[in-house]
């Protein structure tokens, strides 16, 4: 019995033993891990610690902006509208941030944080800025004559947006200088089809492009040139081996061409507080 009793007791002992030791080890390993969190931080605990605060941030983005950083710039603000979009910091991070991406030539982007903008703030007093880029936003699309002609139109009608909502605002020479040379731009790409069908031969669609440029644009640069031409198809004398000289420099024209006499400038936009 006694040596029942002594093989039982040690096992006792070993079972206790056992049981003390995997505590010792799990009691080592929490101890481990805190050790590791202290030396190289909890990543969400280090992150909010070391967050700036929006004022700080808005400071940070418009130093990054004032240089010309604009990629960097854009970065702040955008913290600014992730972690504090209710702050009144935020109104200049949207602001600012799409001038951001409208300088980095982001425009799509540009134009979603300007829309964004007029949509929440319609008071604003920098609300006729930001009909402004948005204009801009499309007149900087414009590509060429032989392309699409979207950005011409999207420009062309914002710009009439911003004359008609603010028709003394300081921004009225250059929308209307604008919309003229996008104008001339939809003119000079009708009269590029009419190159086309020209070179192909097409004189009776040639004849119809030609028509309806005169009819649409009848204030237009080309459009006396364009006059001229379409007596001759019409005589049955299309141009033949001087054809090129009838389509010359039908690009996007400089739009000071058309500004006004008055004395305008474009300012800066204004400042958010």
């Amino acid at each position: 019995m006694s040596c029942f009793n002594h093989v039982s007791t040690s096992s006792s002992l070993v079972r206790i033993s056992l049981r003390f030791t995997l505590v010792g080890a799990l009691l080592l390993a929490l101890g481990g891990c805190a050790q590791i969190s202290s030396l190289f931080g909890n990543g969400e605990e280090e992150e909010k610690d070391i967050r700036l605060s929006a004022q700080t941030l808005a400071g940070k983005g418009m130093d990054e902006f004032s240089r010309g950083r604009y990629y960097k710039s854009r970065k702040v603000f955008d913290e600014i509208l992730d972690y504090y979009p209710f702050s009144p910091e935020a109104m200049l991070a949207q602001l600012k941030g799409a001038d951001s991406n409208y300088y980095l030539e982001n425009y799509q982007e540009a134009l979603m944080l300007y829309h964004e903008f007029e949509e929440r703030h319609p008071t604003n007093e920098a609300i006729p800025y930001v009909m402004y880029q948005i204009a801009m936003s499309h007149y900087q699309q414009i590509d060429r004559i032989d392309r699409d002609t979207s950005g011409a139109e999207n420009a062309i009608k914002e710009f009439s947006k911003l004359l008609r909502a603010f028709p003394n605002s300081p921004y009225k020479k250059e929308a209307k200088g604008r919309i003229r040379a996008a104008n001339e731009f939809m003119v000079n790409h009708e009269y590029f089809v009419v190159e086309f069908y020209l070179r192909t031969e097409k004189y009776e669609e040639a004849q119809a492009r030609l028509q309806y440029l005169i009819s649409t644009y009848p204030d237009a640069t080309i459009t006396p040139k364009a006059t001229k031409l379409l007596k001759r198809l019409e005589a049955g004398d299309p141009p033949g081996f001087n054809l090129s000289a009838w389509f010359q420099d039908n690009l996007l024209p400089d739009w000071e061409l058309f500004g006004s006499d008055e004395d305008e400038t474009v300012p800066a936009p204004p400042s958010q507080q």
